[in-house]
């Protein structure tokens, strides 16, 4: 896969944010209620999750979630974009299905991993965390999940790929330049198996217009 070339940016790129620590362990404690403790608790991975989870883990599985695929459908302001030039990240929307990965974490490690996830995804809290059914080799489990919020003001929705394109050009935020976004999502994919017709379709888009 090529490289892109540089994306121009003429404004300051957004600040990294705090949540503050009783935020994160109250919503902590909500998300583990649901959770029975007699059971693994699995984390469903559908984005940059799968190829940076950032956590310790003892397995992983291919999974598939039913009622929800995979799409650019939320507006980034804090890690890909800023709320003058916003980016597009991934997000769960409803309809359809969508391959990922499922982590197992250790019983010692649930509580720090599910509040490290809280904070990496509900920055500006256009996530809902959900417990959900996957599909696996061996069956059907629960995992933990974030879900796109359609709620919420940096809900993009359904989008052309023409305009996600541009969108994904300009973007840059905290964690970089939003068309890497893209490139490695569709690298680690490819390397795990996983077709993603709409996302591969942007890549050769953006390779073109570069």
């Amino acid at each position: 896969m090529g490289m892109m070339t540089e994306v121009p940016v003429d404004e300051p790129v957004a600040q990294t944010r705090e949540i503050p620590a009783d935020e994160a362990a109250v919503a902590t404690r909500a998300i583990l209620a649901a959770w029975k403790p007699s059971e693994p608790y699995w984390v469903f991975a559908y984005g940059s999750l799968m190829w940076n989870p950032d956590f310790a883990f003892e397995e992983q599985r291919p999974a598939r979630l039913h009622g929800y695929h995979r799409a650019f459908c939320i507006y980034s302001h804090h890690y890909r974009g800023t709320q003058a030039r916003p980016g597009l990240v991934l997000g769960l929307d409803r309809g359809g299905s969508c391959r990922g990965i499922c982590f197992r974490i250790r019983g010692d490690q649930i509580k720090p991993v599910t509040e490290a996830l809280w904070r990496r995804e509900m920055v500006t809290k256009v996530y809902a965390p959900r417990r959900i059914r996957v599909q696996t080799a061996d069956g059907t489990m629960a995992a933990q999940t974030f879900i796109a919020n359609p709620q919420h003001q940096q809900y993009a929705g359904k989008l052309s790929l023409d305009e996600m394109a541009a969108m994904i050009r300009q973007g840059r935020g905290v964690a970089g330049r939003n068309v890497d976004y893209l490139a490695n999502t569709v690298e680690h994919m490819l390397a795990l198996g996983i077709d993603d017709g709409p996302l591969h379709r942007l890549m050769e888009m953006l390779e073109v217009a570069r």
